[in-house]
């Protein structure tokens, strides 16, 4: 039997290698259950709510000490004033997004692998995660649940999905920043293989709207510096057209070109205060996500 959901993505070795890591806001956040992360809302910020374990990077000052004498157990306590993390995973399915250079997943497949490894994270650390799946439309809108039955929902949903034809990536993003009416944090996995200017504004369409935006640029090794030893039939996977090229004799000019189109993102994310990552498909996920989890902590202090 073909394994679905988070099994068709993640094996046990890899979800124990995420099981101790936590994706944290760096800005202010609203939800509806208790969490690490300050709330947006105003109340009554003393009052106690509730307890939850113990994790590593806990404030030691919010240790209660009674329950640990009790119990022999370590809990942290817990108050109104704090809730959990609303995370939208954003994956790109258009057109290019199929493209592997043979010894590597497609992009999309590893889209696919890298949201279910964020989505086990974030369950791990008792937030909420949700998830829009667009390609020429937006073809899936999931709500954002507390659920790990919801994410293995989620991510069968998203194995009957393959690649589209097309792309319309900036105007899909616009909507889905309309759509999410509470701060949040907002994950795009895309190789942004768009009009540029135009996916730039649709980022800063959630900035705006005061979400803690990540940006997963996903590529494909070879799309970095067109490595291929001899002459070969280009196709473009969104419009069909074809051409014969000799990629040796315009490799320099190749990457120069990738170079600044992947400069420019890292460039207009950076002034938006959004956290750009490129995420090349020849990386496993777990390692990528928990090098990733480990630097945003560092940079957090």
């Amino acid at each position: 039997m073909s394994k679905e959901g988070i099994s068709a993505y993640l094996t046990p070795a890899q979800m124990s290698k995420l099981n101790r890591l936590a994706l944290n806001s760096r800005y202010v956040v609203e939800g509806t259950l208790a969490g690490r992360h300050r709330s947006a809302q105003k109340g009554a910020s003393t009052e106690f709510a509730d307890h939850r374990s113990y994790m590593p990077g806990d404030d030691l000052k919010r240790i209660d000490w009674k329950v640990l004498g009790r119990t022999d157990k370590y809990y942290i306590r817990r108050y109104q004033d704090e809730t959990n993390l609303r995370v939208y995973l954003l994956v790109d399915r258009s057109g290019s997004m199929g493209y592997t250079s043979a010894e590597h997943p497609t992009k999309f497949n590893y889209a696919c692998t890298l949201a279910a490894a964020l989505g086990y994270v974030v369950l791990k650390s008792r937030d909420a995660v949700g998830m829009y799946i667009y390609g020429e439309k937006m073809d899936a809108a999931l709500p954002c649940k507390n659920s790990f039955n919801e994410l293995n929902n989620a991510l069968k949903i998203l194995q009957g999905y393959k690649p589209a034809q097309g792309t319309a990536g900036a105007d899909v993003m616009h909507q889905i920043a309309e759509s999410i009416n509470r701060r949040a944090m907002v994950i795009i996995i895309s190789d942004l293989l768009d009009d540029q200017p135009e996916i730039i504004k649709a980022v800063a369409h959630f900035r705006k709207n005061l979400h803690d935006v990540i940006v997963f640029h996903t590529l494909d090794p070879v799309e970095l510096n067109l490595d291929l030893k001899r002459g070969a039939e280009f196709e473009d996977l969104e419009t069909g057209e074809r051409m014969i090229a000799d990629p040796r004799a315009m490799a320099k000019e190749y990457k120069d070109l990738m170079g600044q189109f992947i400069e420019d993102y890292r460039k207009a994310c950076s002034e938006m205060k959004v956290d750009y990552r490129l995420v090349k498909t020849d990386e496993p996920v777990d390692t990528f996500v928990r090098a990733y989890l480990e630097e945003r902590k560092r940079l957090s202090r």
